[in-house]
């Protein structure tokens, strides 16, 4: 990238402009001729820029397949919207769009690139295998055009500082940086922004999903989800983190006692990959005589958990799926549930314990929770049912969760179903983020000791 003095006359020369109203406000479309390349770059004004300081910008290459396809293996077509979205809010900036397709390389070699990602490649090792640079844009063209428009000082949006090194190289004076947040965060886009954070320095902070053991799949559909937190609760038990899908209703299933899908594709990935990330899986007997669930991993490579079952009196069937296969699942029970039955699990391979119950049929959670630790399983997932969830949640003893909520309303069968909780848990500094069409929510999860319930 060449430099150039501000004082020098500008190469970029504006050839007409006309009124465009949107929906966010009236802006001016002035398209540019310039001396470096034949392409037809473009200023989005709003309001008066001319002799002003610190005016916003956005430097915007352009995307077709984000801008105007809406695709989404980037956050072009976000940003752009986005930037704006902020200079109309303001009432005053610029947003430059420069036709550097594929960050300098064109659309084509921008769609070949695309197939070395979907071969495993990221964003930038693709560039360099077809012979071109990480990066082969350049600003040269966006500096004179500032120019030209009078603008004396910028607040550019973005969140890439070589962007703020390459105009101040070129004369622009830079009084700050205005982030450009990332929120339609999806399978198809979180490595290639991943890659962004890691090898191209933008100032991005993707939300992290806790997941509990050590290291995580190779195949992750959400490659930033990494080991995080510790137990709330000292003590020798398992960090605890709940799972499940609902509908905006709060529904679970269309009726008790039967399966319902509730969430996409891709929040099934996620979940398989939570799963593949503790070191044990718990469910209610209900869950088990209703779903017939695997509780294994297998839309993501992983591990398989250690499937749990709290069943006070033993009526977990014996072709529950859980127990085929050669898996080893532990069944907590109560003191006096029958010792026949016991002896069948345990000759499939399954490890029966019994703990106290703290009323009839209901098995003491804090047991429950010694006896796990005391199998070596140091993190547990928590998948269902209602009651199972209910349970936890009253008494305190989840350190984070995470939620999918479907967008639909379906009516039918609530997690929390009819009982008020005993306590009145919250997502503590709650995030979240779209996963195709469901919202993932996620944060640790503390007792509200100021609700009034």
């Amino acid at each position: 990238m060449l430099a150039k003095s501000q004082t020098s006359s500008p190469q970029a020369t504006q050839l007409v402009s006309a009124r465009i109203p949107t929906d966010v406000g009236e802006f001016q479309l002035a398209l540019y001729e310039n001396s470096h390349d034949t392409k037809e770059h473009m200023a989005l004004i709003y309001g008066d820029v001319y002799g002003r300081d610190d005016v916003l910008v956005r430097i915007h290459s352009e995307c077709f397949t984000g801008d105007v396809l809406g695709s989404l293996r980037c956050d072009c077509g976000e940003q752009l919207q986005r930037g704006i979205a902020a200079i109309a809010q303001e009432e005053s900036g610029v947003i430059l769009y420069l036709r550097q397709e594929g960050r300098g390389i064109g659309l084509a070699e921008k769609l070949k690139a695309y197939n070395l990602q979907d071969e495993g490649y990221d964003t930038l090792d693709a560039n360099l295998i077809l012979g071109h640079g990480a990066d082969e844009r350049d600003y040269t063209v966006g500096a004179e055009m500032l120019q030209d428009l009078g603008i004396k000082s910028i607040r550019l949006i973005t969140n890439n500082p070589a962007k703020i090194e390459g105009l101040e190289a070129l004369g622009i004076h830079v009084t700050g940086r205005v982030p450009s947040i990332a929120q339609n965060l999806v399978s198809d886009n979180a490595a290639y922004l991943q890659t962004k954070i890691e090898r191209m320095r933008h100032l991005l902070n993707l939300p992290t999903i806790p997941a509990l053991a050590k290291g995580r799949p190779t195949d992750s559909p959400m490659p930033f989800i990494h080991s995080a937190t510790q137990r709330k609760n000292q003590g020798k038990r398992p960090s605890v983190t709940l799972s499940y899908a609902q509908t905006l209703d709060g529904a679970i299933t269309s009726q008790q006692g039967r399966p319902t899908i509730i969430s996409g594709h891709a929040s099934l990935k996620l979940t398989h990959e939570l799963r593949a990330a503790h070191q044990g899986i718990l469910v209610g007997i209900n869950t088990v005589l209703s779903d017939n669930p695997r509780l294994t991993v297998r839309l993501v490579e992983g591990a398989d958990p250690t499937p749990i079952v709290l069943d006070s009196c033993l009526r977990i069937p014996l072709t529950a799926r859980l127990l085929q296969n050669g898996r080893s699942p532990i069944i907590l029970t109560s003191k006096e549930a029958p010792q026949d039955k016991e002896a069948l699990l345990t000759g499939m391979g399954a490890t029966v314990i019994r703990i106290p119950c703290t009323a009839p049929h209901k098995l003491s959670l804090t047991h429950a929770l010694d006896a796990i630790y005391a199998q070596d399983i140091h993190s547990l997932m928590v998948e269902g049912g209602a009651f199972v969830i209910q349970s936890f949640l009253t008494a305190d003893l989840i350190d984070q969760a995470v939620i999918t909520v479907s967008p639909r309303f379906m009516g039918g069968y609530h997690v929390v179903n009819g009982v008020p909780l005993q306590s009145t848990p919250i997502l503590d500094n709650p995030q979240q983020m779209r996963l195709e069409e469901d919202i993932i929510l996620w944060g640790s999860i503390k007792i509200n000791e100021t609700a009034v319930i």
